[in-house]
């Protein structure tokens, strides 16, 4: 008992310090709460101790072990459960593995169920004895009485037990069972080289690699250090002990170290990760942990959080709203992470290893593990290339390197494994928007022949690379729709189930790539991608003013409803869709007309808050999907901004701002919305852009992009650029009921319009909004944003 209080009180101790600290000078991290939207979320989505893009992203975990059927379902730290079955080094789409757990008395080498019917050495917690920060997490064990701290830098993850007296003291390093998304474990192995240092790998199968690169693997190698010279190790297997071993192997592979501890005694775990090989994983725990304790690895790790936060500055009274902000920020800069080693060294298809290519200063660009960029251009494109261009130029060097390896950019990548989670693939709009927003660190011709590829090509087009439809989108300017027959994806050359959302999203890809091509005077090639552009004309039904899937026959397709999801449109229905038409609004609003454009938004927007602009109080990732407007989703990410573009730009400053309100909450339940997909980023993008009152429609892949204004949110924010000037926005009379814009200037001069061309707003200087309680009409009016073709 006199330990357990010793550990509470070195708890309380932190806490008051970091509070101190906080008060005497505003830390932003006292901003960041990453147990926001815990409650029903992704494998990669709980992840405090890690860096920005880390490769180790260190948590502990609650229920991983048991994976999920679906392949990407909530799994892994969940707010509702009240005990804790380990702490896991890897976290992303597809990609998890490796996890230590400490304990005390009888060795038990299997984790146990959630229900604790089972025996199990996962132990219970209580959630005031946590303590979770950007770089940083501590928790107590109760059942063992033991505090468990994490932090990491890039590639090496730092775990420190504080242990009571006893002769039974474990530490169990779980290495051969799955772990959140990974799927099945194929092979793995790990053993002890002398008395303290270990090594192994895991290799495993994930439901992702299964389906979209059948002969792909995801390998986990991992190089470690423990303080202390265990007394003897057991080694186990499949869930039975084989003995005093000093290795395991295959499935269920692990070792248990054991210990006699002194009260309050600590014992620390250094492991170094790569995805490419033993010697690698080594090489990054020699140059990334040397000369670290685990307090100078936090130091570090904190201080590299308040510098990638701080480049957007707050200045508001509001802590409410700064630490959704904030929050935010902090999962935009979590949600992707690095494959690549510290020598440059990267994972290839099954298992193979590559070299990135080096500039005279070094690593050009890092390689990424990342989901799909599905509906990332309303979000995490657009914050890159505001204040973060690096993680934008390694996401296109990626795409680049693996269009060079396998010759089709991968919308979801695992370790060069194609694992895309919708069956489309926008990166070639994403490609194409660099292009047009300056980040150009790349080949540029081979870029563009990779963007051009993926819209137009289809010849032996893996499964993978998505967007099987593309020979149909191609011939006819618009995808047929069939039905579904037994499958979720159906989707091949001749058509798809999700007809009308394919032909919606390849019109708008088409439409930057199209760009893209008329920048670099391949005007061909821009007259055959701008016709495909106009795709959506195709499918929208003049009668009900909807978007409703064709059939091969061109006729409309018949019973059609147009609040049922998934058929024809995917994780969405033709309310919801009718609008994605972000490459021509004005095209769109002409087609609708733009008095029922606008009452039809407006009432979209007036019945959905009633449901909090998604699925209500519904705890789960596709709560909106019967909704007419589903903010969890990417889909709809750009609807409530095309009040610009029908001249009514007060209804976007009246709409963005309650979304903000409302949909996004400061709670472990709500969060981003109820339990709904935050996904690697992309809600806390939204957010953040939203609070700045900045927004493309278009996501930046116009010839020349622009950026329409919002209602920003906060008293004064203060941007560091990523071209290295700064932006300062300020706003007079704001408050939560002064949403609307009444008057705007950039500069000392005067705005008339509620957008700006984006290379100027990259110019820096001050943008000064003027708020009031009701709409100004007038202000903003004046030209609407392009909608240029």
């Amino acid at each position: 008992m006199k330990h357990y209080k010793f550990v509470k009180a070195i708890i309380g101790t932190f806490l008051c310090l970091q509070l101190s600290v906080f008060a005497s000078a505003q830390d932003v991290l006292k901003f960041v709460d990453p147990n926001i939207g815990t409650a029903h979320s992704r494998w990669f989505f709980y992840t405090p101790a890690a860096v920005p893009y880390g490769m180790a992203k260190l948590a502990p975990s609650t229920n991983g072990h048991f994976g999920n059927a679906s392949g990407w379902e909530a799994v892994g730290y969940d707010t509702r459960q009240t005990s804790i079955e380990g702490f896991v080094h890897f976290h992303e789409w597809q990609v998890g593995g490796v996890s230590f757990m400490p304990t005390v008395g009888n060795l038990i080498i299997q984790p146990g169920d959630l229900e604790r019917k089972m025996p199990g050495y996962r132990s219970a917690f209580d959630r005031k004895n946590q303590v979770a920060q950007p770089g940083y997490y501590s928790v107590i064990l109760d059942d063992y009485k033991i505090m468990a701290e994490l932090t990491a830098t890039k590639r090496v993850g730092f775990q420190r037990y504080t242990f009571p007296k006893t002769d039974q003291a474990h530490i169990i390093l779980d290495i051969g069972n799955k772990q959140g998304e990974s799927g099945m474990v194929t092979d793995a192995e790990i053993r002890m080289i002398d008395d303290n240092y270990f090594q192994g790998h895991v290799t495993t199968y994930p439901k992702y690699v299964k389906t979209y690169d059948p002969l792909g693997k995801v390998e986990m190698f991992f190089y470690g250090k423990v303080s202390k010279k265990p007394l003897s190790v057991t080694a186990f297997s499949e869930g039975k002990i084989t003995g005093q071993h000093n290795a395991s192997n295959g499935k269920g592979a692990g070792l248990a170290l054991n210990f006699q501890t002194e009260s309050d005694e600590q014992v620390e775990v250094t492991t170094g990760l790569s995805y490419t090989s033993l010697a690698n994983a080594k090489l990054n725990f020699q140059q990334e942990s040397k000369g670290l304790t685990f307090n100078k690895a936090k130091n570090i790790a904190q201080s590299t959080w308040r510098t990638e936060l701080n480049k957007i500055d707050i200045i508001d009274t509001n802590k409410v709203n700064k630490v959704k902000f904030y929050t935010g920020l902090f999962h935009a800069l979590l949600g992707r992470g690095i494959a690549s080693d510290v020598n440059g060294n990267y994972p290839k298809h099954a298992g193979g290893i590559g070299q990135l290519p080096k500039d005279v200063s070094g690593l050009n660009a890092e390689f990424l593990n990342t989901d799909a960029i599905w509906g990332g251009f309303w979000n995490l494109t657009q914050l890159w290339s505001l204040s973060y261009p690096k993680w934008y130029g390694s996401f296109v060097n990626t795409q680049l390197q693996l269009y060079k390896d396998k010759g089709w950019f991968g919308d979801g990548i695992a370790n060069s494994e194609y694992v895309s989670g919708v069956g489309t693939n926008f990166v070639g709009l994403a490609v194409a928007a660099a292009y047009q927003v300056g980040i150009r660190n790349y080949d540029v011709n081979l870029a563009y022949q990779a963007v051009k590829s993926n819209e137009l090509n289809y010849k032996n087009r893996p499964v993978g690379s998505g967007k099987q439809d593309t020979k149909a989108f191609v011939q006819y300017g618009y995808v047929p729709f069939f039905n579904q027959t037994g499958r979720d994806f159906a989707t091949d050359s001749t058509g798809s189930n999700f007809a009308g959302s394919h032909t919606l999203e390849y019109s708008y890809s088409a439409f930057a790539a199209a760009q893209f091509a008329k920048a670099l005077g391949k005007h061909a090639d821009y007259e055959q991608m701008i016709r495909l552009s106009n795709g959506w004309r195709k499918i929208f039904n003049p009668v009900n003013k909807l978007m409703q899937p064709k059939r091969l026959d061109g006729s409309f397709i018949e019973k059609f409803d147009p609040y049922q999801p998934w058929r024809g449109f995917q994780e969405g229905n033709a309310v919801q869709y009718t609008f994605y038409v972000p490459q021509n609004p004005k095209g769109l609003i002409d087609a609708i007309g733009k008095d029922n454009f606008n009452k039809r938004l407006d009432s979209i927007f007036t019945v959905s808050e009633k449901q909090g602009f998604g699925g209500g109080k519904t705890i789960d990732a596709f709560a909106g999907i019967n909704s007419i407007y589903n903010h969890g989703n990417q889909p709809n990410l750009h609807i409530s901004w095309l009040f610009n573009f029908s001249g009514k730009p007060w209804l976007t400053q009246k709409w963005t701002r309650l979304i903000g309100e409302e949909f996004y909450g400061n709670e472990p339940i709500h969060g981003y919305g109820y339990g709904q997909d935050e996904d690697q980023g992309q809600l806390g993008s939204w957010y953040v852009l939203n609070a700045l009152g900045l927004f493309d429609v278009k996501g930046f892949t116009d010839a020349r992009p622009i950026i329409e204004f919002g209602s920003p949110l906060f008293k004064k924010c203060v941007i560091g650029l990523g071209n290295g000037r700064t932006l300062k926005i300020e706003t007079v009379n704001n408050s939560q009921t002064n949403m609307y814009v009444q008057s705007a200037e950039f500069n000392g001069v005067y705005l008339k319009n509620c957008w700006i061309y984006r290379d100027e707003l990259m110019k820096g200087g001050e943008l000064k909004f003027t708020m009031g309680a009701v709409p100004n009409f007038a202000w903003g009016t004046n030209v609407p944003p392009p909608s240029a073709q």
